[in-house]
C-alpha cells in the first residue's frame, strides 16, 4: 500500500499526464490527502485500467483536504515548450490549493521552486507516495475527458481512444486530413517530414 511522504506536515502531491502527446493539453493535478488517508486500490494512473481510474476519481476529490486540477494548452505549451508547460500547469494545480502545503512531492525528476516551499522531486513517486499518485489518476481522468469532449469536433482522430498520444492510428490521421488547432505544431507530428495545413 502506497505512504504518505511525510506524516508531520502539510503534504501535497503533484504530477501531470499528456506530456508525450500530439494533441490536446498538458494537464497536471495538486492533491493533498488527510492524515492516515489509505486506498488500497490507489496506484500510478498508468498502472490502472480506464475503469479503476474512473472508480477512484470521486473517491479521491471527496477524500481530499484540498486539490487543484490545471490545464495548459497547445499554443502555450509551443510558446514556452513543453517541460515548462508542464511546471506551469502543476504551479496552477497548486495555486487552487485551498489550504497551502508545508511541503511539496513532485513525480520525475524536475521541478521549479513554488512560493519558496520545500519540495522533493521523486522518480516514479506516482507508484510510490499516495498523495502523487491521487494527483496522478485526477490529472488523467481530467485530461480524458477533456479530450474524449475534443473527439466530438474532430472525430477523424480518434481522441476518445488514443487521447492525442503518438499512435499510429492518430499520425495517419494528421498524414490525412492535417492539423487542427488542439495540436502541438512544435512536436514532431509524423514520423517522416511532410508538409501540414493547419
Amino acid at each position: 500500500m502506497l505512504q504518505p511522504y511525510y506524516t508531520t506536515s502539510i503534504e501535497a502531491g503533484t504530477d501531470e499526464a499528456g506530456r508525450g502527446c500530439l494533441a490536446g493539453p498538458v494537464t497536471a493535478a495538486a492533491v493533498i490527502l488527510p492524515p492516515n488517508y489509505t486506498n488500497k486500490i490507489l496506484n500510478d494512473s498508468k498502472l490502472l485500467s480506464e475503469k479503476k481510474r474512473d472508480l477512484i476519481r470521486p473517491t479521491i476529490e471527496i477524500s481530499a483536504v484540498s486539490y487543484g486540477i490545471a490545464h495548459i494548452f497547445p499554443g502555450e505549451i509551443d510558446d514556452i515548450n513543453i517541460l515548462n508547460a508542464s511546471f506551469l500547469a502543476m504551479h496552477k494545480a497548486l495555486d487552487q490549493l485551498h489550504l497551502p502545503p508545508e511541503f511539496i512531492i513532485v513525480d520525475g525528476n524536475r521541478f521549479k521552486p513554488y512560493r519558496n516551499i520545500p519540495f522533493t522531486c521523486i522518480v516514479k513517486g506516482d507508484a510510490k507516495y499516495q498523495s502523487i499518485a491521487a494527483a496522478s489518476v485526477l490529472a488523467k481522468t481530467a485530461r480524458d475527458r477533456y479530450m474524449e469532449e475534443l473527439h466530438l469536433e474532430f472525430p477523424m482522430y480518434n481522441w476518445k481512444k488514443n487521447k492525442g498520444y503518438p499512435t499510429r492510428e492518430h499520425r495517419e490521421a494528421i498524414k490525412r486530413y492535417g492539423i487542427t488547432k488542439y495540436h502541438r505544431k512544435s512536436f514532431r507530428l509524423l514520423s517522416d517530414p511532410i508538409n501540414l495545413d493547419v
